[in-house]
């Protein structure tokens, strides 16, 4: 199997027609000049250099802003850039991020012909008072018939959700899911909103008219969202917007995050929480107050199943005082574990008395 590598080229705000409360790209890309074709190009030939394996797939991103509402001569400049590492063998396809009301049948047929593979939209909220609250200018129906068309014209489709959002609730946000599954995306993004400096939202935050999830409530709402998205074996490639020096720790100085759920290791809680209620639910079926157990799992897994810093294996002995043993075993398959009782509470009295027996 070939290994996948992504050379992100960020377009920040370039064909954004509006300001979504929540949103400033220049700060969450750290990057403020407009892109231009030799920028793609040195972007490209310096991630090409720096990649070892010689069986590779390579896919060139253009993230950060709306790219097909750009001016159409950019856009083209900018996908003929990276189309010609396609030519010559160098990159096989092209993904963009772009706005559900700039898709139509002209543009894809202008997409396919540049190699693009990969449409991800920018959805965010099935909910259209969520919507129309967040600023994004485009309705859930606009989504919908970009979705249908993005995938009837053999693309792979992606969207981008966020939990969070002014006003949105847990039940809006699992509406969103399951509103977004039935349009069958292939990929699925979550970001938990954060307050961003120099945003709407962030005048909203100090005005006290918003008040950002906690770590926990993101961790939650994320979960449960997740959970929907592997049940429809919707593929979700990332949980929380990635850790820059802009995007990091508010209490950092170079931080642009103002408040809200950040965590540098946010996908891992919450993968992490679904592993721990899967085995809570394991011990809550077996007919014994269990003291210890022996977890066996891939160990591709094995991090998630003690937790960030060991938070599942605490838990478990504070909440449950059950003990976990965790062993790591490649036959198992990913996603899977196999829990053995290694001691109950009526094993320990058993062995206290026989050694009362003993000692008489």
């Amino acid at each position: 199997m070939k290994k996948e590598y992504i050379i992100p080229i960020f377009v920040p705000h370039l064909g954004c027609p509006h300001q979504c409360t929540f949103c400033n790209q220049k700060e969450i890309s750290g990057q403020t000049k407009q892109v231009t074709k030799e920028d793609v190009k040195n972007t490209i030939d310096y991630y090409l250099k720096n990649f070892k394996d010689d069986s590779k797939y390579v896919e060139v991103a253009f993230f950060g802003g709306s790219f097909t509402a750009i001016d159409e001569k950019v856009q083209n400049e900018l996908l003929e850039a990276a189309n010609e590492y396609i030519n010559n063998g160098k990159v096989n396809s092209i993904r963009i991020s772009t706005r559900p009301d700039y898709i139509d049948k002209n543009i894809l047929k202008r997409l396919k012909k540049y190699h693009v593979k990969t449409i991800e939209l920018g959805v965010q909220s099935s909910n259209d008072y969520i919507l129309a609250k967040c600023k994004r200018g485009h309705t859930f129906e606009d989504v919908k018939k970009a979705s249908r068309l993005i995938r009837w014209n053999g693309f792979i489709l992606g969207h981008q959700m966020m939990v969070g959002l002014p006003e949105s609730t847990k039940l809006d946000e699992i509406h969103t899911a399951k509103s977004l599954i039935k349009l069958k995306p292939k990929i699925v993004r979550i970001y938990p909103v954060l307050v961003i400096k120099d945003t709407p939202l962030e005048k909203e935050y100090k005005r006290g008219e918003y008040q950002p999830l906690t770590v926990e409530q993101a961790v939650e709402r994320s979960k449960e969202v997740m959970q929907l998205f592997n049940r429809a074996k919707i593929e979700v490639i990332r949980l929380g917007l990635q850790n820059t020096e802009e995007i990091s720790d508010p209490a950092q100085e170079e931080s642009k995050v103002v408040a809200g759920p950040y965590h540098p290791a946010f996908r891992q809680l919450v993968e992490s929480s679904m592993w721990y209620d899967e085995i809570v639910a394991k011990i809550k079926e077996c007919n014994a107050k269990v003291m210890q157990v022996r977890i066996t799992a891939n160990p591709e897994n094995m991090n998630n199943i003690i937790g960030h810093k060991k938070e599942n294996v605490l838990k478990l002995k504070e909440i449950y005082d059950v003990d976990v043993i965790v062993k790591a075993d490649e036959n198992i398959k990913k996603g899977k574990f196999k829990l053995d009782i290694e001691k109950t509470y009526d094993d320990a009295l058993e062995e206290k008395l026989n050694r009362k027996t003993a000692n008489r």
